[in-house]
């Protein structure tokens, strides 16, 4: 007879077939009755509605969101085919947010199809699908991504309200300058007689920077007897210009959202000091503020660390080969590979002090300060050394975020734009909160993002004059809720107060960094 372990066992391995051949949302038949109830009572399935499950991991708290939101666009598709076949799509407005690379989780998510019951179906964590009858794209205006049924971007502009400029305005301009000719949107503006949404789009475009396209469609609406009004759907123009040849509407998101979040962070930030003349002074205050910035950062992340352990793995006294049961023996290597990244990161603080780009030199140095930070690791044979190689090569998601990271194929052209980015910005304060929130919004590694963004926020610190800033882990909650108001509602000013307070009492109390007092 099988012990109670065993039946585990084989119930996991046909959960783990059916998650190998790409199955998020699983069925009651997918599974037999046995199986699907041993899973759910052990922790590796969760229900979201009457006969629909998805997978989770055992250590997830009841209650927690992450499993749910990393699931959430996987399921909606499966779940959606089960229900109307191919005879639905998602709104205009939520496929012109996904074409653009926004895969925030919607509270919710607006579906069409002719066999809709007008009906709102509660989903998790105060997520829901609201199904309605309303006009399917045609057939070739039809974009499916990931088994998601969208509008394409030219059906999705010309169909989309005009609440989705001025609500989504950077993903609006995003999706825009996806369009390269007019004669893409002219088509089924002229077929349908469209003048009030020419109108709007030759606004949107001009407003862009896009004046060909926009006097093409004025021009060519005119031609064919149409009366036509131009009208900007945006609030305000956008001093950016963006590239024609961009292929890439995540690298114009970024740029965007660059643009946009500028001003309130201009606003909310304490003034840049200016940078520190005596390096040897400011190094050495750095060097005193370690243990605290360890154990905060560490803390943050859930690691269990003590001022005590973090000493101990810097005094070198540790050995990585020995006490390879101890309890404490991962968070001790975590612990080193802090530490060791700490000294890459310290070499780069004296580059920007002694006058260096911040941005470029944050461009040349990260990847060495995450090949420090987990190095240990793949010494004590818990990492593999391919693990070190670079940016990630798959989807990865943030711990009870709605905010789902770039595809792993699209860091490729974020992270070079980012940089760029960095180096151009003139003003400290933005290379601060920027530098800091873009990096973990794109998500560049599997783990390690956020010591590494607070690694480029101390960085970029230095560069403008300010202390080293620790953030606490007693206003984790505030610090997230921060990060989360940027990436989902893409609102900074949170994010820049949160900070600009933190190194606002920085400043009062680091102390003689110089020869001069802050």
């Amino acid at each position: 007879m099988a012990i109670p372990h065993e039946k585990l066992a084989e119930s996991l391995e046909v959960l783990r077939a059916l998650q190998e051949c790409g199955v998020v949302a699983v069925r009651s038949g997918d599974l037999t009755r046995t199986h699907r109830e041993r899973l759910v009572k052990n922790g590796f399935l969760q229900g979201v509605m009457k006969g629909w499950y998805i997978s989770v991991h055992p250590d997830e708290v009841t209650g927690e969101s992450t499993a749910w939101y990393a699931s959430f666009w996987g399921f909606c598709a499966v779940y959606l085919k089960e229900r109307f076949g191919t005879n639905w799509s998602l709104s205009p407005e939520q496929s012109l947010l996904l074409h653009v690379g926004n895969m925030t989780v919607p509270r919710q998510l607006p579906v069409r199809s002719p066999k809709a019951r007008n009906k709102i179906t509660t989903l998790p964590h105060d997520t829901s699908l609201f199904d309605t009858r309303a006009a399917l794209p045609e057939a070739g205006q039809v974009a499916e991504k990931d088994g998601l049924r969208l509008f394409s971007v030219l059906a999705a502009l010309v169909s989309c309200g005009s609440g989705f400029f001025l609500q989504n305005a950077t993903d609006a301009r995003a999706a825009l300058a996806m369009v390269r000719d007019a004669s893409d949107v002219l088509a089924l503006l002229l077929e349908g007689g469209r003048t009030t949404v020419a109108g709007r789009l030759a606004g949107a475009f001009r407003n862009i920077g896009r004046d060909r396209i926009a006097d093409d469609i004025v021009k060519t609406m005119q031609a064919a007897d149409y009366d036509i009004r131009e009208k900007d759907p945006f609030e305000e123009t956008v001093n950016l210009i963006l590239p024609a040849r961009e292929q890439s509407p995540y690298v114009n998101r970024i740029r965007l959202m660059w643009q946009q979040m500028r001003e309130p962070i201009l606003k909310q930030f304490p003034a840049a000091p200016g940078r520190s003349s005596d390096i040897a002074a400011y190094l050495k205050a750095v060097d005193d503020i370690y243990v605290t910035d360890a154990y905060h950062s560490l803390s943050i992340e859930g690691y269990r660390v003590s001022p005590e352990l973090i000493e101990w793995v810097r005094s070198g006294e540790w050995n990585p080969d020995e006490n390879k049961d101890d309890r404490e023996h991962r968070n001790a290597l975590t612990a080193r590979g802090y530490w060791q990244a700490y000294q890459a990161v310290r070499k780069s603080i004296r580059k920007v002090l002694a006058g260096e780009n911040p941005g470029a030199v944050s461009d040349d140095d990260h990847g060495d300060w995450y090949r420090e930070m987990f190095g240990p690791s793949v010494t004590a044979g818990l990492l593999r050394t391919a693990d070190l190689a670079g940016y990630r090569n798959d989807q990865v998601y943030i711990r009870r975020s709605m905010h789902v990271p770039p595809r792993y194929e699209a860091v490729r052209d974020c992270m070079p734009a980012f940089f760029d980015l960095m180096r151009e910005e003139p003003e400290p304060s933005v290379r601060v909160v920027l530098g800091h929130f873009m990096f973990v919004y794109i998500h560049p590694y599997m783990d390690g993002n956020g010591r590494i963004g607070r690694f480029l926020m101390n960085v970029m610190l230095a560069a403008g004059g300010y202390p080293w800033t620790v953030i606490p882990l007693e206003k984790r909650d505030d610090y997230m809720d921060a990060l989360e108001s940027g990436s989902v509602e893409q609102d900074i000013a949170p994010l820049a107060t949160f900070i600009g307070r933190l190194v606002s009492e920085s400043l009062d109390i680091f102390g003689l960094l110089t020869t001069r007092k802050y």
